[in-house]
């Protein structure tokens, strides 16, 4: 009972921050222009009969609220509305969302692939030539841009090799280079977290107790001290992957990756509010899920928390 109550107030809580972030969303971008007025900046013989026409048949002369419960209204039985110029969104998010998903996951697991072994082995051997070595390796990391990191890997691997395509999404080929350069800039960060929990956890009593039971050094430290660490990685996690997905929108112009971020910029440069409203909620829907996650993760990796 304990557990099921924290996920329902932690649901109750998701619930509340998705509805003030629609809000807010849909409020905002209608302070960016009137996509009528883009619409007709292009004809020299348009009145303000012809742009008050188009207002009325996109919708915009009505008021804000009636706009809102509109959108919500069709938000929740699954139509996310038309876009001004390119016909339902629904589908158009539906394309990009799974790149976007598989360049953040990508990114996540090279991230955790490298920064877990060598934030351990650095914490196992502090002060060691290697840890002086990691430690800067990871400082190098935190300097680089990644629009800059991820237009050096398209001129050395793309330009100069010629090993890689530059852009687009022709295969599986196609994820290594912006999945690694948005693996690189969250290695960096993660790698300075696991070494620096993990050496909080080496030092704790219960780590000298396990010690003088006779556990190995091996169990010691992958059951006892990472498991205990490991609740300030997912919290960084959770709070990095909203980070992360505004990184994406950059790496994704940089590759011409056909995500979310490259459906966003092209709304915005066209006043498309349908489509941006849908790509911006959905993307803090899916923060807001991923920070649920987090938060049931702790209740599973400490089940004090829970109980608190």
């Amino acid at each position: 009972m304990p557990f099921l109550s924290y996920i329902l107030k932690r649901v109750l809580q998701a619930l509340l921050v998705m509805f003030i972030v629609t809000l807010f969303v849909s409020f905002t971008i209608r302070l960016t222009g009137d996509p009528a007025v883009m619409m007709l900046s292009q004809s020299a013989n348009a009145t303000a009969e012809d742009l008050e026409r188009i207002r009325e048949a996109l919708g915009l002369n009505q008021p804000f609220y009636v706009q809102y419960w509109s959108y919500m209204s069709g938000l929740l039985s699954g139509d996310m509305g038309t876009s001004f110029f390119r016909g339902p969104v629904g589908p158009l998010v539906a394309r990009a969302l799974p790149a976007t998903l598989l360049l953040a996951g990508t990114s996540l697991l090279i991230s955790i692939m490298i920064s877990v072994p060598l934030g351990i082995y650095a914490a196992t051997r502090r002060g060691s030539f290697a840890d002086q070595i990691i430690r800067v390796v990871s400082l190098v990391g935190l300097s680089f841009p990644n629009f800059w990191l991820g237009i050096m890997m398209v001129l050395l691997f793309s330009v100069s090799l010629r090993w890689l395509a530059p852009s687009g999404y022709i295969g599986w080929q196609s994820i290594i280079m912006p999945a690694t350069t948005i693996g690189i800039i969250l290695t960096a960060t993660n790698l300075r977290i696991v070494r620096t929990t993990m050496l909080e956890v080496m030092s704790a009593q219960y780590i000298m107790v396990a010690r003088a039971k006779g556990l190995s050094e091996r169990t010691v430290i992958y059951k006892h001290a990472l498991r205990n660490s490991s609740i300030a990685l997912v919290t960084y996690l959770g709070l990095q992957f909203g980070g992360l997905m505004g990184g994406i929108v950059v790496v994704e112009l940089v590759f011409g990756w056909p995500g979310m971020g490259t459906l966003a910029i092209d709304a915005i440069s066209q006043r498309d509010y349908p489509i941006l409203q849908a790509v911006i909620s959905v993307l803090a829907i899916m923060i807001v899920l991923v920070n649920l996650v987090v938060d049931m993760t702790y209740a599973l990796l400490d089940p004090r928390i829970r109980l608190e």
